[in-house]
């Protein structure tokens, strides 16, 4: 893995209308401008590609880490990201355990709560699988991977 530099100032910003409910855990939208990185749908699989936890708190936390991994590489950090997409077996079983989830995305991504969908699908493409991730992160410019930066426009 690529050890990012601090990460420079978000690029984004929230839009919650303000005569809408707060949202909690997430935001309705997010606004941005720089460099975008679309994260590959992750699961809780290991550096050998093997599915190791069981359950769906244990399997967020992982796939997590791998969204995180994934933007670290390509220069940026969970506050890039403007959109997160969840997939998961049993959306009963994701209510149930909400709060755990709650504080597994604190411990790994931080407070920042981008805008979130939540989908219900009957499989996934790894039979072990029983959450998959998705992110879009748009990274400032400055931020290493931004086309300002890259070796091409020297």
């Amino acid at each position: 893995m690529t050890i990012a530099p601090p990460p420079l100032s978000t690029p984004l910003r929230e839009i919650n209308p303000p005569k809408w409910p707060s949202p909690r855990g997430y935001s309705h939208a997010m606004a941005g401008i720089g460099t975008f990185v679309f994260v590959g749908g992750q699961i809780a699989t290991d550096n050998a590609g093997r599915i190791t936890s069981v359950g769906l708190v244990a399997q967020a936390r992982q796939a997590l880490r791998n969204v995180r991994t994934v933007l670290a590489e390509a220069g940026g950090a969970p506050e890039h990201i403007a959109q997160m997409t969840w997939y998961v077996l049993d959306i009963e079983h994701y209510r149930a355990l909400l709060r755990e989830l709650g504080v597994v995305y604190r411990e790994i991504m931080g407070s920042h709560y981008p805008a979130m969908v939540l989908v219900e699908v009957s499989a996934l493409v790894e039979p072990a699988a029983i959450v998959e991730i998705a992110a879009t992160a748009v990274l400032p410019v400055g931020c290493p991977s931004s086309p300002v930066d890259s070796p091409l426009n020297r």
